[in-house]
């Protein structure tokens, strides 16, 4: 009799292991943690809409939506995944993914996708995710940098208002600064409080690399004539011409609005997404309109981080996980949470909805460049947020001031930044 009952107990212990604990639930269920970082309302409303049809739809996995921020994602995350509390399915851009990726952090997502998702992404956004022979994360929102300027004005002016087909070069952007200039008034403001990301994928289209690798695999930076056609622009704007306000060299992309619906600015380069901001804030009889950014040797080229989806190496539930990804990013799933963070879809049946193709708002503008957009240089660089927070930033910030000259910033650039690389690279 005792015999039995220690079975029974051993039994009953087993089953309970079986339906409880870890992210399993009740019943067999599965949960999933969704870490989103959505911030706009219409976005945050799109992704839990999803959230909701999802578990609706599937009552055997049941995902969790967790709001996260863009402020303190890659410590938060950091963090998340040393203490071993990593949510299932994380929500980052990729150019924060290097040092996950290469930590064995995030899962290998080659073979948990669908072949449908695969092909329906190009290869040029596959790209950015890509760490040595592994896929670490699905690209799925991306935003050019454009032009969003005062039409009224630039009319008034009579310059030649670029488009896709034939946009300004970088030595006309400048002079067409110089014309709309004056009387207290600029042509452009440059937001560069981060001018890092910026000034990088702006060089693509100048033919800028800055980081070159080499057949060892190590990453070395270099400087050069192309990297330093965007740079001399802005800084030649800010300081010998006037046509670009220097206060605003220090300030975020939302900060110059004011100015630039008080007409002290006829332009502002901004990501895609500030279209949203621009709609809802702009004054009445204000009128504004998008332009694309100025093109170099490499045309339109231009370098992103898309916003991207991956999956916790340390999640239980990798399959379930990569399912609730691939229903996310379905081409109509997928042009809903673009109209919602007002950016650009990467999946190609997505990018031909009809309503990403509208002249409102600039929507057939962005749509034109998806083509040119390109893997941001420092995509798949290891140690480039130490680069970016101690060297880069403060040199470009110093540079654009005019604090240093030229010469000065290669050296930073290269000496202090090949410094830091370094130790990634051992």
């Amino acid at each position: 009799m005792r015999t039995r009952m220690i079975c029974l107990l051993v039994l009953t212990l087993l089953l309970a292991g079986c339906t409880s604990g870890g992210s399993g639930g009740a019943h067999g269920r599965i949960t999933l943690r969704f870490q989103s970082l959505a911030w706009q309302e219409e976005s945050v409303e799109a992704n839990k809409e999803l959230v909701k049809e999802w578990n609706a739809s599937h009552p055997d996995v049941k995902v969790e939506y967790v709001q996260g921020s863009w402020d303190s994602v890659h410590d938060q995350l950091l963090t998340s995944f040393e203490g071993g509390e990593a949510p299932d399915i994380i929500h980052d851009a990729s150019d924060d993914l290097a040092d996950f990726a290469y930590g064995g952090y995030l899962a290998d997502l080659t073979d948990l996708l669908p072949a449908r998702l695969k092909s329906d992404i190009p290869q040029r956004s596959w790209r950015t995710a890509t760490f040595g022979d592994g896929i670490y994360g699905v690209p799925f929102l991306q935003e050019p940098r454009v032009l969003i300027a005062n039409s009224t004005w630039l009319k008034k002016a009579g310059v030649r208002i670029p488009t896709p087909e034939h946009p300004w070069t970088w030595p006309e952007f400048r002079q067409v600064t110089k014309r709309l200039s004056g009387k207290g008034k600029y042509g452009v403001a440059w937001p560069l409080k981060e001018p890092v990301s910026a000034t990088l994928n702006l060089s693509l289209s100048a033919g800028g690399e800055l980081f070159h690798r080499g057949a060892d695999g190590k990453v070395t930076i270099r400087f050069a004539a192309a990297d330093q056609v965007v740079p001399r622009t802005i800084h030649d704007q800010a300081n010998l011409d006037h046509s670009a306000s220097p206060t605003t060299l220090g300030s975020g992309g939302s900060d110059t609005l004011p100015g630039f619906f008080a007409g002290k600015y006829a332009m502002v380069p901004l990501g895609f997404s500030y279209r949203q901001q621009i709609a809802q804030q702009a004054p009445k009889g204000f009128h504004w309109q998008v332009l694309p950014a100025p093109a170099g040797a490499d045309g339109l080229t231009q370098g992103v981080s898309p916003q991207t989806l991956s999956v916790a190496e340390d999640s239980p539930h990798k399959k379930e996980a990569a399912a609730f990804v691939d229903f996310l990013l379905r081409p109509e799933n997928m042009v809903r949470l673009a109209l919602g963070d007002w950016m650009l879809p990467t999946g190609t049946r997505a990018l031909d909805d009809p309503a990403l193709h509208t002249a409102e708002d600039g929507w057939a503008t962005g749509t034109a460049l998806a083509a040119h957009l390109s893997s941001a240089p420092a995509q798949s660089v290891r140690g480039y947020p130490e680069w970016k927070d101690k060297v880069a930033t403060p040199a470009f910030q110093e540079y654009y001031s005019g604090a240093i000259d030229l010469g000065e910033l290669r050296s930073r650039l290269e000496k202090d930044g090949n410094l830091v690389l370094a130790r990634y690279q051992r």
